[in-house]
């Protein structure tokens, strides 16, 4: 028996073995058709948003990295590093919507280093967001640059009268507000539920830490780079990924980007952004508030020799422009136009000397936006011009391009206060009705003045306000703001003294003088209320 059973071990290990040959052979064919392929694994991309879009070529980056996002079917989700404070309005707006058409189809992160201005507009794309605790966040609105004045040529010509310039100049701010209502809007249908802030409050302009942004619903979460991906990861079911940076996606040429290098955002002024996009142009961007307007032209020449106007041997109005006023024909055009064709003379006084003299048979004076103080023999001259029956005019407009930055009101106070007068610092604001744009403020309470005949509505441009004892001849609404008081209230934006047989008349604005302003509401016949006070007064 025992040598019986010798062959059928034999045959048992045979079998035993060309089973093992089999089963080897199957897993080495499996291996090396199947298992032996490299693995391809899931993706969660990082889009870096660095610096200002000032150009096409810095929004092309970020687009072309956003279309590599889309068609790459490993990339399963994306996070957005965003630095930036934003850019040219229509640039933002295609970063914004191209991110948009990736979030339908992928899961999309935000992490905000700084996202002010049009960075938060990109940001708002995103399904949620993170900040660093202090991280700076908002700055929600709009700056525009508005049209240049067309004067026109007879060898250029242009087929319309805004062919040139794009844009009225009068409706320019309704459309600066209108690319804030796109803006808020965005933040409203991505924010929704999660805002905790109002959008009347939002558009001031505010910038937010981090861990405030978190509190007012502006962003979801503070967080880190990497809890952002993880974020993502999370969105997109991963288990297993890896991360990569799509800044090497396929860019421009270098010859393509031109010659500008990259500009650091505290660099940007609006000279800066005048060379990217000549006037007139809407930016969703946050300049440095130094930078923001020091390259504005200053738009008058001080102490020139105007001259006079003459009218047909009438009253004669005195125009000061020794104080280097920040006052031209400009301004004063319309104004001129209704004392001349009422024999009016007018007269540009371009030292106090000339002024001092021409006083004496003047029967009115106006001293518009000073940027040089009167000295006390000055002050007394005009106290004495007003005691005798003279009409004096003052003006003050807060606005940069007439103010000289380092005295602001200080100049004209100087004369405003002998008469117990007093011009605030800052402007006034209406968040809730305005015409246009939010400084230009409705004037709907006066007094019963001359100077106020007839009038039920103004609308003044960056006005201030005037400090005064039951002086106020014009108020705005309760709900107007002053910018530096940050005070909800009704302000006085024209005065009335009467001194002796004299009057003065002090304005918070001066822009409204000028064609187009003066046809709003009832400008022009505050103008010509002007005008008359004016020819009215007695001759010294």
């Amino acid at each position: 028996m025992a040598s019986d059973s010798h062959p059928h071990r034999r045959l048992a290990l045979t079998l035993a073995v060309c089973a093992s040959i089999i089963v080897l052979g199957a897993l080495s064919y499996l291996y090396f058709t199947y298992l032996s392929k490299p693995v391809k694994a899931d993706l969660v991309a990082v889009i870096n948003i660095e610096g200002p879009i000032l150009s096409s070529q810095d929004a092309k980056r970020y687009l072309e990295a956003i279309s590599h996002a889309m068609s790459n079917d490993s990339i399963k989700a994306v996070v957005v590093k965003i630095d930036s404070p934003g850019g040219a309005a229509h640039l933002v707006e295609q970063v914004y919507l191209d991110l948009m058409e990736l979030r339908d189809v992928k899961p999309v992160i935000a992490l905000t280093d700084m996202a002010l201005s049009g960075g938060y507009y990109i940001a708002v794309a995103s399904d949620y967001i993170y900040a660093e605790p202090a991280s700076f966040i908002g700055g929600v609105g709009v700056i525009g640059i508005v049209p240049p004045v067309l004067i026109p040529s007879e060898r250029c010509l242009e087929s319309g009268a805004y062919k040139a310039t794009g844009f009225s100049e009068l409706r320019f701010p309704f459309s600066l507000m209108r690319a804030l209502d796109n803006f808020l809007q965005a933040i409203k249908r991505n924010r929704a539920e999660r805002l905790k802030i109002n959008l009347t409050e939002l558009k001031r302009g505010e910038i937010y830490l981090g861990c405030e942004a978190v509190e007012l619903g502006l962003v979801d979460e503070i967080g880190s780079l990497q809890r952002a991906v993880m974020k993502a990861a999370e969105e997109a079911h991963l288990t297993r990924y890896a991360v990569i940076s799509l800044n090497t996606a396929p860019q421009a040429s270098p010859e393509a980007q031109g010659d500008r290098e990259a500009v650091d955002w505290r660099s940007l002024s609006a000279g800066l952004l005048n060379q990217y996009q000549p006037p007139p142009s809407l930016w969703y961007i946050y300049l440095p508030p130094r930078a923001a307007f020091d390259e504005h032209p200053i738009l008058y020449s001080t102490a020139v020799e105007l001259g006079s106007l003459k009218g047909g041997g009438g009253p004669i109005i005195v125009v000061d422009v020794s104080h280097e006023n920040r006052i031209s024909l400009w301004e004063l055009d319309l104004l001129i136009a209704e004392l001349v064709k009422r024999n009016a003379t007018v007269i540009f006084a371009s030292s106090w000397e000339e002024l001092k003299g021409k006083l004496n048979e003047a029967s009115g004076l106006i001293i518009a936006s000073p940027t040089k103080a009167y000295t006390a023999e000055e002050c007394r001259a005009v106290e004495d011009f007003v005691s005798r029956g003279g009409a004096l005019l003052l003006f003050f407009d807060p606005a940069y391009e007439y103010v000289n930055v380092q005295e602001l009101t200080r100049p004209i106070n100087t004369i405003a206060s002998r008469f117990g007068l007093y011009y605030a610092k800052g402007y006034l604001y209406n968040d809730k009705e305005y015409y246009g744009f939010y400084r230009n403020i409705y004037i709907t309470s006066f007094a019963n003045t001359t100077i106020t005949s007839n009038l039920t509505s103004l609308v003044f441009f960056t006005a201030t306000y005037i400090h005064s004892v039951n002086k106020g001849a014009a108020w705005t609404s309760n709900d107007t703001y002053s910018s530096l008081a940050n005070k909800m209230g009704s302000y006085a934006v024209i005065a009335v003294v009467e001194d002796g047989e004299g009057i003065v008349v002090a304005l918070g604005d001066q822009t409204f003088l000028k064609e187009p302003y003066c046809y709003v509401e009832d400008n022009y016949k505050l103008l010509l209320n002007i005008a008359s006070l004016m020819l009215k007064a007695k001759n010294p």
